[in-house]
């Protein structure tokens, strides 16, 4: 069967790049199926992501790394050659509220989301029965404060032995330490209940209400030792007006927060998003 991969380059932006690139993958009879660049005008970066099916009896993907070495060497790239068939594997933290959760794992269903999921974890035992139903297992780590760094070790563990790719924080109401951010950097994603920077802390969408606000949103961003800070992967924004209470913005919020999560770990998942400092570049 023809290999397919996913070509993602970041380097300082120069003449001869998309070039060298696609000359070397001619030269390996590989066929360009998909291809998408950004050149960034104020960080002086470029940016490639690149689907391409390999022929038969070429390089395979340690042979193709191998041989791209040395272009990448000679434009300083930052890059990685992902397997596109290889379904990436999931980790997902829940609380007490189940919405993205239950959203995420029905995109995984009925394929929407070409991903495994091998575990949950929760601080709660409120969902155990949909993981169930899904046929996925539940870990109740409960977060006190004095076990906290205990917990977090147990899930460190989980990651490892399930060899997660990504962990998402699908309303997980539990702030990760530093050194854990640290260790999961570029690999965790956290959904945001508001249009990040606004209104940020406890009841966002009572502080919207009282702003008497015209537009709620989520944001989704990678998670880092600065609280709700890390690189914005997605936002969505709805309209509102003066006839709803702050019940109703709870309601139209559930359900941007599930997409704007959702489309945040497909991108992710496909090998789309690629970090730009504090900013990320994201092929759609």
């Amino acid at each position: 069967m023809t290999a397919r991969y996913i070509l993602t380059i970041s380097c300082p932006d120069t003449v001869g790049i998309v070039a060298a690139v696609s000359g070397f993958l001619a030269e390996r009879g590989c066929n360009i199926i998909d291809s998408a660049q950004f050149g960034d005008r104020t960080s002086g970066l470029f940016f490639l992501r690149i689907f391409l099916a390999a022929p038969d009896g070429g390089p395979d993907h340690a042979g193709l790394a191998a041989e791209f070495g040395a272009i990448a060497k000679r434009f300083g790239m930052t890059w990685h050659l992902h397997d596109a068939e290889r379904r990436q594997r999931l980790l997902i933290l829940v609380s007490k509220f189940g919405h993205c959760l239950n959203d995420l794992l029905y995109r995984y269903r009925v394929g929407g989301l070409n991903v495994e999921i091998p575990a949950i974890v929760s601080n709660h035992r409120d969902f155990y029965q949909l993981a169930a139903w899904h046929n996925v297992p539940f870990h109740y780590l409960p977060v006190k404060p004095d076990n906290k760094a205990e917990q977090e070790a147990r899930l460190w563990e989980i990651v490892e032995q399930e060899r997660i790719d990504l962990v998402v924080l699908a309303r997980y109401m539990q702030v990760l330490s530093p050194e854990l951010c640290d260790r999961l950097a570029g690999r965790a994603i956290n959904i945001h209940h508001s249009f990040l920077p606004s209104f940020k802390g406890a009841k966002p969408y009572h502080q919207a209400f009282a702003r008497g606000v015209k537009l709620i949103g989520a944001t989704a961003h990678y998670v880092t030792s600065n609280l709700d800070e890390g690189p914005i992967i997605e936002q969505v924004v709805e309209r509102v007006d003066h006839t709803l209470t702050p019940d109703d913005l709870v309601e139209v919020g559930r359900d941007v927060e599930s997409v704007v999560l959702a489309r945040a770990v497909k991108y992710h998942t496909e090998h789309r998003v690629l970090l730009n400092g504090a900013k990320t570049v994201v092929f759609r």
